[in-house]
């Protein structure tokens, strides 16, 4: 029974070793843009049943409660909070967020589709809208050479002053992509989310419908990670992991005391 004392104790060190690991990470991209923080979620691990609630004790009674006994506890996942994000002022006409929810549309390298938050985006040498690691927004706009004055509309519009024209030209419109279950996508780095089974297919529509968030041009959604929160939570976890390393030290004290006097 010590050394079960013991295996269950470890499983606590990992746990909560790897739910420091999601703080961490929450931490250090407390100044990414469109960075959504992580919660990690804990789970048991299967019971050892001794004696089944129900069971006969007698002929003529059953147990109440019967004996169960844990084998401890492991992270199940991670889930994403998606709240909203500040909006911050930058002034830079490319520069894009969303009020609300959905995600920009972005081609990544290979043919695949990425999905981000993030829309630090500028105008590539072909007048092509790209992010900062030059992969293109989806569906493709070109911006014309020369063109002044970029706007772009809270539905996506975009349209540009093209020398010689006193009117704004039209260039196209950016699409929004919502995800039955948003929480489901698949984290890939360099602020991408990639579509998976669990997410369900993405549905392009016009921001500002059908649920979709509005675009704010001149504008960039901070990080959603709330610095006294995660630091709340940090400590939380260093006391559950020094809580699990004292069941440790204390195992090994009792099995030293079986050793030396029975």
């Amino acid at each position: 029974m010590a050394n079960a004392a013991m295996h269950i104790a470890r499983t606590g060190l990992d746990a909560q070793n790897m739910r420091m690991r999601v703080i961490s990470n929450n931490l250090a991209n407390v100044n990414t843009t469109g960075f959504k923080r992580d919660r990690a979620a804990f789970e048991t691990l299967s019971y050892q049943v001794v004696t089944a609630a129900g069971s006969q004790s007698t002929q003529e009674s059953r147990y109440a409660t019967g004996l169960s006994l844990g084998t401890g506890v492991r992270v199940q996942g991670t889930a994403r909070i998606d709240t909203q994000g500040s909006m911050q002022t930058t002034g830079n006409s490319l520069d894009l967020a969303l009020d609300g929810d959905g995600f920009f549309q972005v081609q990544l390298p290979g043919g695949g589709l990425g999905y981000t938050r993030a829309g630090n985006f500028s105008r590539s040498a072909e007048g092509l809208l790209v992010t900062s690691e030059g992969y293109q927004v989806m569906p493709g706009l070109t911006v014309p050479e020369g063109a002044t004055q970029i706007t772009i509309g809270g539905d996506g519009t975009v349209s540009a002053t093209v020398p010689g024209q006193n009117e704004a030209q039209a260039l196209g419109q950016i699409q929004i992509a919502a995800f039955p279950n948003s929480a489901g996508m698949q984290a890939t780095g360099d602020n991408y989310l990639i579509e998976t089974a669990a997410s369900g297919a993405a549905n392009l529509g016009i921001a500002g419908q059908d649920g979709r968030g509005q675009v704010r041009q001149g504008m960039l959604e901070a990080s959603n990670v709330n610095v006294v929160e995660e630091l709340v939570d940090m400590i939380e976890t260093q006391r559950a992991y020094e809580v699990n390393s004292k069941m440790i030290s204390a195992t090994d004290e009792m099995l030293k005391y079986v050793n030396q006097n029975i």
